[in-house]
């Protein structure tokens, strides 16, 4: 017997797709929206239904959500830096496109509603950041989860539906966009790597990030759509400790790509944060999660991934709303 019906948004990209794959695994009848500017339709198994529609297009996604009892919603441009020059298309996909989707669920019967927030809430504090920290973020796409996650509270507590924000930290892994000039650092690495080209790092390198395996999260998803005590609570997925340098991740997927080149030096981003680490106690307590899988097995399994694809050239599918000279050159001028 089915669990219920649950919508999962964002269905053809890294983190939805195998989180509805985890969700109909568990026995949810699962069926997935995805606007398809990114994600790729295939990346979903054939047995789920895809539903290819533009969340900030209210009067399509609102019959689509009559019955649901659960919304797992990944989909976003998941564009940090970006969002200095591009905000509104950023920010639309990210709080409009939720607010349209939180009105249709609710309004559909919606029980459960787990949105994934972004590391990007925190800011640039010294890390680890920890669920009590209070939101700080620095951009425009960091401001826009938070108020997403604000406006769900309300929403949510009003209509009577639980809510469960994850805060995934830089998800990588087969599946994951990698034609996208503006985000996923490994998957751009591998991505130039592949083609004989040397990618570029910004600033120093030594920014640091805790990379998580997708592999380690499918295991969260059903508990995120089901466990008690997950309701109303904020949750980081990452793994605890010093993270890695860009330096020495692009020194792993060089290795793993038998790539010898330096990468291209060039200028910090304007307001790239330092250094973005979380503690994952309360994810080991109310979800189960551990960090098993190394990331160089994950790098590998991405790689293998692009090359069965094919690396390709990348597509700039937002244009520079604000075409400003500190805009990182590979932007402006789109030399990827």
């Amino acid at each position: 017997m089915s669990k219920g019906r649950a919508l999962v948004t964002g269905a053809a990209g890294l983190i939805g797709s195998h989180a509805a794959e985890a969700l109909a695994d568990a026995g949810w009848a699962v069926e997935g929206l995805d606007d398809l500017s990114s994600g790729r339709a295939e990346n979903l198994r054939a047995d789920l239904p895809l539903h290819q529609v533009d969340l900030l297009d209210h009067a399509a996604i609102r019959p689509l959500c009559d019955g649901v009892d659960l919304v797992f919603h990944a989909a976003a441009h998941a564009h940090e830096g970006l969002s200095f020059f591009s905000p509104h298309a950023v920010t639309s996909s990210v709080y409009g496109a939720t607010v349209s989707l939180a009105s249709a669920a609710l309004a559909g019967g919606c029980r459960r509603f787990v949105f994934c927030s972004s590391m990007a809430r925190y800011g640039d504090g010294a890390p680890p950041f920890d669920e009590d920290r209070p939101p700080a973020p620095v951009d425009p796409y960091g401001v826009a989860k938070v108020a997403a996650e604000d406006t769900l509270r309300q929403l949510c507590a009003m209509h009577g539906a639980e809510l469960v924000i994850l805060v995934p930290h830089n998800v990588i892994g087969a599946r994951q966009t990698y034609d996208d000039p503006y985000r996923n650092v490994a998957a751009i690495f591998a991505n130039m790597m592949l083609q004989g080209r040397a990618p570029a790092i910004y600033g120093d390198g030594e920014q640091r990030r805790g990379f998580t395996p997708i592999e380690d999260l499918v295991p969260l998803f059903a508990p995120a759509a089901e466990a008690p005590a997950a309701a109303g609570e904020v949750i980081n997925i990452g793994p605890d400790g010093e993270g890695t340098s860009i330096n020495d991740l692009y020194a792993m997927v060089a290795r793993l790509t038998a790539f010898q080149e330096p990468p291209e030096r060039l200028p910090a981003r304007p307001e790239e944060v330092r250094a973005a680490l979380c503690t994952a106690d309360k994810a080991r307590a109310l979800l189960g999660f551990e960090a098993r899988t190394p990331l160089e097995d994950t790098l590998e399994g991405m790689i293998a991934w692009i090359r069965r694809h094919g690396p390709r050239p990348f597509r700039y599918r937002i244009d520079l709303e604000i075409p400003s000279q500190i805009a990182p050159r590979t932007w402006r001028e789109r030399t990827y």
